[in-house]
């Protein structure tokens, strides 16, 4: 049996995509830019797929950014901002951002920038007063990630936003594991920039967006033609930008029943887990994504075991979940995201994230449950003593 738990990571794309991608490739090549018919065909269809991406987050078609993927998109948001800016000014982003946001942001510190990284609590939640108390008067751009992709705890966006509103400082989310599985509405955020990513929502991978509230002034990431409204030069990948449109409208459409039947087999599956002594649920028990689990094991004297490890047991038995750890140079590293709530070295690598999608059945989270378990009474049943006679 083959069961993929690793949603997280990213989605296969649906049969609807794939479609409308191939009608694209044989129908819509034109360039865009090109004002023949040729051209013209190719826009039309790029426009489409803005105006379904938009309609995903309840945004203007025109606030639409497309990038590569959201690695791009939370690139974009810190650098449209930050570059605005003749001398370094105060960036503020959470203690559990994706790398996508925390790298650029290690990267304004080198140049001189002032960078707070707002703590989190046992959950991984960013509070309020805090990021209330960190605000500077030259703090130009905060950014929180939405939902936490390695524990799933979801953040105050809203709150958060609105003290930044406040402040007349701009505020960015990394939406990318939210959207799809969780309704997202710019107006009642009150966010000024927003990260997706097509391939978390079973569109394409190489396709994202930022959302620019309209009037926000940003600098350009890529130079070039002009194209995206002079942010992001360079030729459109139509087929691939019209497979992400067609993905986020049917994310939209199934919204209303996806969401709750992925909170009921979460919780089906973590109500099974927590009967295990050895294992323990990280971030937030409720507050967090419909699809995602996230547990730290341990062995027979309570000692957390390797989370890689046991990924790769799991593969052996065709199961596909994550480790919450990173991997650099064959060494497997702390989690950044586990120390910051509190955890020590050695627990911060025993991270497991299980994410569940489409394709995930009552019937695949009991036999995960049991194959988890088999592996765990491995894991702590006492040594048994070798013969000497």
């Amino acid at each position: 049996m083959q069961l993929y738990f690793d949603y997280g990571a990213t989605t296969p794309c649906r049969a609807e995509v794939l479609a409308a991608m191939l009608a694209a490739y044989e129908q819509q090549w034109g360039n865009p830019a090109s004002i023949h018919a040729w051209g013209q065909r190719a826009a039309i269809a790029l426009e489409q797929a803005r105006m379904q991406v938009a309609a995903l987050i309840n945004a203007h078609a025109d606030e639409i950014i497309f990038t590569s993927g959201g690695t791009e998109a939370d690139n974009l948001a810190l650098a449209g901002i930050t570059q605005q800016y003749s001398t370094p000014q105060h960036l503020i982003i959470s203690a559990v951002e994706h790398s996508a946001i925390a790298k650029p942001a290690a990267a304004l510190a080198a140049q001189g920038w002032q960078v707070t990284y707002l703590g989190v609590n046992r959950w991984g939640q960013v509070e309020p007063a805090q990021l209330r108390q960190a605000l500077r008067d030259n703090t130009v751009l905060v950014s929180v990630i939405y939902g936490q992709s390695e524990v799933g705890t979801l953040q105050p966006i809203a709150e958060l936003a609105a003290i930044c509103q406040e402040a007349g400082v701009r505020f960015h989310t990394d939406a990318v594991q939210v959207a799809g599985r969780c309704p997202l509405d710019v107006r009642r955020l009150g966010v000024d920039l927003l990260s997706l990513s097509s391939h978390k929502i079973y569109g394409p991978q190489g396709a994202g967006a930022l959302y620019v509230r309209s009037g926000l002034a940003l600098e350009p990431l890529l130079r070039g033609g002009g194209q995206e409204l002079g942010l992001r030069s360079g030729t459109p990948a139509v087929p691939t930008l019209v497979g992400f449109g067609v993905a986020a409208e049917r994310a939209a459409a199934e919204l209303e029943t996806e969401h709750p039947r992925l909170i009921q087999l979460r919780d089906r599956l973590w109500q099974q887990l927590q009967m295990h002594p050895q294992v323990e649920l990280t971030g937030h028990p409720w507050q967090r994504l419909p699809h995602h689990v996230s547990v730290i094991l341990r062995d027979r004297h309570g000692q957390p075991l390797n989370g890689k490890t046991f990924v790769r047991q799991l593969n052996l038995a065709g199961i596909a979940v994550s480790a919450g750890s990173a991997c650099h140079s064959g060494q497997t590293q702390p989690s950044s995201t586990l120390l910051a709530m509190g955890y020590d070295p050695d627990t911060a690598k025993a991270g497991i994230r299980i994410t569940l999608g489409h394709q995930t059945t009552a019937e695949d989270i009991d036999w995960l449950v049991m194959v988890l378990r088999q592996y765990l009474a491995d894991a702590i049943a006492p040594a048994v003593p070798m013969s000497l006679s």
